[in-house]
């Protein structure tokens, strides 16, 4: 039999550890607690970061939607560094624009925004998953991008019609020069649009009787050649042939076509502001915040498949008449009547 003493000592110790056992549960409960708000907090303090790669090709400018699309998404509650990630790429070729584009899918990147031909060809080539919204497409249909305009179907939609009307351009000219016969048309016949574009000039050329003198080039050097073996009076003003050319050295062509002293025709009205003779195009910056728009939708769980094909239908005649003094040319009193701008 336990002594009154050894009882008292085994009680004592039955009720310390009881004691200790039930701090020990408090302190489980307590730390357990205190990590589930932790978690909870910051659940709510992460948020999730959008990523999304922008490309373009043509390094001697950006296009001008681009700006305006950052705003938009701006005005649409994304913030860059804060719950999106924009990566803008402004690339030399397709190639690069390709390489580029697998990036972004190898990434992981959540949408693909590409502007122009070159980097539309490049993304589509790349991933059939991605969302891919385009901007300044020439014809989404007829280059395969898309198979209806309405319904999109696949990963891709977005906006065509880089302001590019060939036919319509190359009449303007004629009237905004009325002693244009002979025009420098250089041609990419590596870009894939040329057959079709290049068909409409000559067409159009040939019911206005101009003569068109077609001249081969893809690179640098090889505008730069073009220009450098015209002869004083051989031509009468400059037409880029291929949308390649354009996009990637319109700076280029407008300078060498000023140092020649020939008007040249362009496509958007920055290469007017910039020293060619005019521009018909419609405002390709205001493209930039509908395709802020169309990415909005996309992140919040719209398939590109559910978004028309879009283009826009304005179109403005610039001229540039301080150019045009600068050449000794004369504008006709009743094309620059027509004109939506004049930069004098």
């Amino acid at each position: 039999m336990r002594s009154k003493t050894q009882t008292r000592w085994i009680l004592d110790f039955r009720f310390s550890i009881a004691r200790i056992t039930s701090k020990n549960v408090s302190a489980f409960a307590l730390c357990g607690l205190l990590f589930a708000l932790s978690i909870s907090a910051d659940a709510q303090q992460t948020k999730k970061i959008w990523r999304i790669g922008l490309f373009h090709v043509g390094l001697d400018h950006v296009p001008p939607s681009l700006e305006p699309l950052r705003q938009e998404l701006k005005k649409l509650g994304y913030e860059e560094g804060k719950n999106i990630q924009l990566d803008w790429r402004n690339l030399p070729d397709e190639e690069a624009a390709l390489v580029t584009a697998k990036e972004f899918v190898r990434d992981r990147y959540d949408l693909i925004v590409a502007f122009e031909n070159q980097t539309v060809r490049a993304a589509k080539a790349a991933t059939t998953q991605t969302p891919i919204v385009f901007l300044h497409a020439t014809d989404p249909v007829a280059d395969g991008f898309v198979t209806n305009m309405a319904r999109p179907e696949g990963n891709l939609t977005g906006f065509f019609g880089v302001g590019d009307l060939p036919g319509k351009r190359l009449e303007l000219f004629r009237e905004i020069v009325p002693k244009l016969s002979r025009v420098l048309v250089p041609v990419d016949n590596k870009d894939p649009v040329t057959p079709r574009y290049i068909a409409e000039v000559r067409k159009a050329g040939a019911g206005l009787k101009l003569q068109l003198v077609e001249r081969a080039a893809t690179q640098q050097a090889d505008v730069e050649r073009v220009f450098a073996a015209i002869k004083p009076g051989e031509v009468d003003g400059v037409f880029p042939g291929s949308p390649n050319l354009t996009f990637k050295f319109s700076a280029l062509m407008i300078r060498l076509a000023a140092d020649k002293r020939l008007p040249i025709a362009a496509l958007r009205t920055e290469w007017a502001e910039k020293g060619a003779l005019f521009s018909y195009a419609h405002d390709v910056a205001a493209v930039g915040p509908l395709a802020a728009r169309y990415i909005d939708r996309i992140l919040k769980g719209a398939k590109p498949s559910d978004l028309p094909v879009q283009e826009p239908s304005r179109y403005d005649l610039v001229i540039n008449l301080k150019a045009a003094k600068q050449i000794g040319l004369t504008i006709p009193p009743n094309v620059l009547a027509r004109a939506d701008r004049v930069i004098r």
